[in-house]
């Protein structure tokens, strides 16, 4: 053996072989980008909307109750007669036109409650609510709407709430966007911990903080 092989120095197991470790670096920082700015704008969103949820008591706005009223004309509620026999049926096409043109609401093929008399539909919806009935007998049409201000509508989109399926399907890509941004930075710091001695204790309060809030003052 050679003098200069027996004082070769053994490469380190722990670190990365450059060519490997600029390979992932150049990975982690694409899918990192890229998941960031995905969910960026929903990031801020749904922050916000943390805080004022947090604080919903002192920051909630007051709503505003709209009416509206009208009459069927005689042909189409002739035409309703039977409408207690619908169960859990829209409302028939012709009285959702009328509604449309007369009240200006869509009511759409929402399900409507049919009972002895009545046929109801409710409209739920982020920041506010609104329901829609009309007497079979008398054909009088009722129409009510809440709005609980802008607040209460990024709120209830914080939380899913009657905002429907594609807005929940949303809500599923972020949070997948948000984990792919979340674990390609904890593999960024591990890849850089090395040259930063405060990574570890920075991460580590990190999860302590909300553990032993959890576990000490929250019963």
């Amino acid at each position: 053996m050679t003098e200069a092989a027996r004082f070769e120095r053994k490469p380190d197991p722990k670190v990365l072989d450059p060519r490997r470790r600029a390979y992932w670096l150049k990975t982690l920082h694409q899918w990192h980008w890229i998941s960031s700015a995905m969910c960026l704008v929903a990031l801020v969103l749904f922050s916000v909307t943390g805080f004022t949820l947090n604080h919903a008591r002192q920051i909630e706005g007051k709503p505003t109750v709209s009416a509206r009223e009208g009459q069927l004309p005689a042909d189409l509620l002739a035409r309703m007669a039977d409408g207690a026999d619908r169960k859990d049926a829209p409302l028939p096409p012709p009285l959702r036109e009328w509604i449309a043109r007369e009240l200006g609401v869509e009511v759409g093929v929402r399900a409507a409650e049919w009972s002895d008399g009545e046929a109801y539909v409710s409209m739920p919806r982020p920041g506010g609510d609104a329901w829609l009935s009309v007497d079979l007998d008398s054909g009088k049409v009722q129409y009510e709407k809440t709005d609980r201000g802008w607040i209460s509508y990024f709120n209830d989109l914080h939380k899913g709430r009657n905002a429907g399926t594609l807005w929940s399907w949303f809500i599923d890509l972020f949070a997948l966007a948000s984990l792919v941004f979340a674990l390609t930075g904890l593999f960024l710091l591990w890849l850089h911990g090395r040259q930063r001695p405060m990574t570890w204790p920075i991460v580590a309060l990190g999860l302590l903080l909300p553990l032993l809030i959890a576990l000490l003052f929250i019963h």
